[in-house]
């Protein structure tokens, strides 16, 4: 993950024993390939070793998959990730604009958090940039820390 000022410090999580599932979009998939691996590797490096992946065919899906899996009481935390990259017409923003606002309702009916990894970006070289491997800017990766930090929340205070 990358690594500034302009970013929040990361506590110290231990996210073993937290089962996550990861929910990627199949539309651009090299760069959705990229933010899976991100995500695999941020979920890893706070020790979850549960992790389920699923697919959806683009981003409009994801809400209802996120839905899904987090009423099967199977789970503990979704990153979902996926690119959304501006076109030519208007469906650029009811894609972009319903994913977010499907993906913000089903963390608040369910309680299941959901780390945002989708890209909302203008061009192809905005998403290679938020996508890049390990040591590099990865949203999937920044995805996967905000599931483990709000999962490892719900946790201490469901107890």
């Amino acid at each position: 993950m990358a690594s500034g000022d302009e970013r929040a410090s990361t506590p110290d999580l231990d996210g073993s024993g937290l089962r996550i599932a990861i929910i990627a979009s199949r539309w651009n998939a090299a760069i959705v390939d990229r933010l899976v691996d991100g995500a695999v590797r941020g979920l890893e490096s706070f020790g979850v070793s549960h992790i389920e992946q699923v697919s959806v065919p683009g981003a409009f899906e994801l809400p209802m998959a996120a839905r899904l899996i987090a009423g099967s009481g199977r789970i503990d935390g979704i990153v979902v990730v996926g690119a959304v990259i501006r076109g030519e017409t208007t469906h650029y923003e009811l894609v972009a604009n319903e994913c977010g606002r499907g993906i913000q309702d089903v963390q608040l009916e369910t309680g299941v958090p959901v780390g945002f990894g989708v890209l909302t970006v203008e061009n192809v070289d905005q998403a290679n940039a938020r996508s890049e491997g390990p040591g590099g800017h990865n949203v999937g990766e920044e995805a996967a820390v905000v599931a483990v930090e709000l999962a490892s929340l719900a946790a201490d205070w469901a107890s």
